[in-house]
């Protein structure tokens, strides 16, 4: 699986993705995790918490402790580098001063120094009624503007309904609602909060949530994966 990836994650498209992400704030990665099917059966070894309780929508979530298992962690490792150039040119864009580290491990240390240790990465699995409430987790001195999230399920055949959905919050202006069309092995990067969007005094801020929609039938399990930790 690891292998796969990294000749997947070398094949992408950089240039095509930032296009995506500077436009929409998100970018799809068509079967990116098809290797990664196995991945749904695995929540047995995971703690679990309900969204009602976590008052995230209706479902189960599956948290990953520290360390993350090794394919997703190379996954992850794999994409950081080209990530945290996009996300540092979004800095430049906003003025903000504050530059991520070419390696992810030292990017990592800076969050664990800083109290930010534990892992945001989860499998979400939904069934009939359930939901995932719109909300973004960007807690913590050390937030990546940047988040991985994928479907492992098959739309139409495991579950339907369920879709995907971000919103975009502009100032003085109507919220912009998203769905995207992920098939089972797809993956997206996404805002994980905030991103810079050029206006006609230059470039400002818009503020991003996402979000999954009622499952109408059947069982739809989903991966997010983190840059960073919270606190």
């Amino acid at each position: 699986m690891m292998d796969t990836w990294a000749a997947a994650v070398e094949t992408l498209d950089w240039a095509g993705i930032e296009n995506q992400l500077n436009a929409e704030g998100y970018a799809l990665l068509p079967g990116l995790l098809a290797p990664a099917a196995s991945l749904a059966q695995e929540t047995g070894r995971l703690r679990r918490v309900s969204l009602e309780t976590a008052n995230l929508g209706r479902g189960l979530l599956y948290d990953y402790a520290q360390p993350l298992p090794e394919p997703l962690a190379r996954l992850r490792a794999l994409l950081y580098p080209a990530l945290a150039e996009i996300a540092n040119r979004w800095n430049e864009k906003l003025g903000i001063e504050y530059r991520y580290p070419a390696a992810l491990q030292t990017f990592l240390q800076r969050q664990h120094a800083a109290q930010q240790t534990r892992t945001l990465s989860a499998l979400y699995q939904l069934r009939e009624s359930d939901y995932l409430g719109l909300h973004q987790q960007a807690e913590g001195e050390h937030v990546f503007p940047l988040q991985l999230i994928g479907l492992l399920s098959a739309p139409g055949i495991d579950f339907t309904g369920g879709e995907f959905v971000m919103t975009e919050q502009r100032p003085r202006m109507q919220s912009r609602p998203m769905v995207l069309p992920l098939r089972q092995g797809d993956a997206a990067l996404i805002s994980t909060a905030q991103r810079p969007v050029l206006g006609s005094k230059g470039y400002y801020r818009v503020n991003l949530k996402h979000a999954i929609s009622r499952v109408r039938q059947g069982e739809r399990t989903g991966l997010t994966l983190f840059f960073h930790d919270a606190p």
